[in-house]
């Protein structure tokens, strides 16, 4: 009975730690082999075999603007100030169309013509899926950025990284499965990578580059051993008088979790443990104010010890007053990165099975705006690309008319991209559900098709 045993107090304040709160019957824990065996028991398994086993998302917050930078638009040269109707999601205007002022040069990997502003990513273009006609519903950022991450805006639902997580389990059972490197804020803020009505163990695990968000994590040590069997008995017994709860279980789990993080996860967001070479091949720099290239570094480390879904962020895309000035710095700090990830990847034999997710909310007019310094909102076409994965390398696909305004061939709704990108890991989109207030949910709602042909 519970009542003949020590109390938890005197246990711990004789010194005893998880092994004695075991012995006294107050706690049951698995060894670390019983664990991992009951891990990968209890994990899912795809729908069929798939191509990857990872993706890693970069979102550029603020739509980046696609026609200077992936998708060259000669007729923009000769229509030059001419005043046209266009449309931005659902409301006409009025507006002047301005050509790039960058030159677009030929890919030396692919004879694609890419902007001058992104030589290192053109240099591995063999690499990329270039989708040109994809669109989405809204052209506000706050929903388009909602749309992107969780495939609907007017109502709360779970991240495509905690669909992900949910639908295939984490390879590593000391790092979470979902992990999110130097998020937004606002435009949603946690609802980008919230797990909403699914089990919180699936939602992102928020991380600063320098890893300021987990002060604690590298202070393992047995006092906090202590203190956690405590609460873990606590949580246990309350759990046998109660009877089996989801949210007990998930806490306990998530408890163990974090526990067990403070040693796995700051060694692998450590990327001081690579070269000197390593790192200035990201361009990893004391002057990198953005510190993008240390996320792309964290990414590929995080990758190798079995986080399945990495997402990081690069702030500043939304150029309506600075075009000339804040787009070639935003490719500064991108470019050579991302570039550089890809290789490192593929060098290490993971690209192969690590998807690279690449975009923005939404792209950018073919209109001028506050006298030539800026574009306009565009969800209507837009380019985003991916590499890796399962996914065609060297491939344009999709197109937007001669003006980049709206997608016209291989159109490809956020839902397509998402089905895709649950099909490239083995996830059937239709399948992949979960009952809540009284119907299944999916992360593609009623929509969605695999774009078959883009992959490899």
């Amino acid at each position: 009975m519970l009542s003949n045993m020590p109390c938890r107090r005197e246990l711990l304040r004789s010194g005893c730690g998880f092994g004695s709160l075991a012995m006294a019957g107050l706690l049951t824990q698995p060894t670390c082999l019983e664990a991992a065996t009951r891990a990968a028991a209890d994990r899912p398994v795809p729908h069929f075999a798939p191509r990857a086993k990872r993706v890693i998302m970069l979102y550029m917050e603020g739509g980046p603007s696609q026609l200077d930078l992936l998708e060259y638009k000669p007729a923009l040269r000769k229509l030059s100030g001419k005043t046209v109707e266009l449309r931005e999601d659902k409301f006409c205007f009025h507006g002047a169309l301005m050509p790039t002022r960058w030159n677009f040069r030929q890919s030396r990997a692919t004879g694609w013509p890419i902007s001058e502003l992104l030589p290192h990513l053109s240099d591995v273009a063999d690499d990329l899926c270039l989708l040109h006609g994809v669109h989405t519903d809204s052209s506000s950022h706050t929903q388009a950025t909602v749309m992107l991450h969780t495939g609907a805006f007017r109502v709360i639902r779970p991240s495509v990284g905690s669909w992900v997580v949910y639908g295939l389990g984490t390879e590593n059972e000391n790092l979470p499965g979902f992990v999110t490197i130097n998020p937004i804020d606002h435009l949603g803020g946690t609802q980008n990578y919230s797990s909403a009505f699914l089990p919180a163990s699936h939602q992102g695990t928020r991380l600063g580059v320098a890893g300021d968000t987990l002060p604690d994590l590298a202070n393992a040590s047995l006092p906090q051993r202590r203190f956690l069997d405590l609460v873990q008995a606590e949580n246990q017994e309350f759990l046998q008088r109660r009877g089996a709860g989801p949210e007990i279980e998930v806490a306990i789990e998530n408890l163990e979790l974090a526990f067990r993080m403070q040693t796995a996860l700051p060694q692998a967001m450590d990327v001081s443990q690579e070269t000197a070479a390593t790192q200035r091949m990201y361009g990893i720099t004391n002057t990198d104010k953005s510190q993008f290239s240390v996320q792309c570094l964290m990414a590929r480390r995080l990758a190798e010890v079995g986080v399945r879904f990495i997402q990081l962020t690069q702030r500043g895309w939304d150029n309506h007053t600075d075009l000339s000035q804040a787009l070639p710095d935003r490719c500064r700090q991108v470019d050579q990165p991302i570039a550089a990830l890809i290789f490192d990847l593929k060098q290490r034999g993971l690209l192969e099975d690590t998807l690279i997710v690449w975009g923005g909310e939404f792209g950018r007019s073919s209109a001028e705006q506050n006298s030539g310094e800026g574009r306009r909102h565009q969800n209507l076409g837009y380019t985003m690309f991916l590499a890796g994965g399962g996914v065609k390398g060297g491939l344009k696909y999709g197109a937007t008319d001669e003006t980049g305004s709206r997608a016209v061939e291989g159109r490809i709704h956020i839902h397509d991209l998402h089905a895709t990108i649950l099909h490239l890991l083995g996830i059937d989109h239709e399948r992949l559900t979960y009952r809540f207030s009284g119907r299944e949910f999916r992360l593609t709602d009623v929509y969605g098709r695999v774009i078959q042909e883009i992959l490899s």
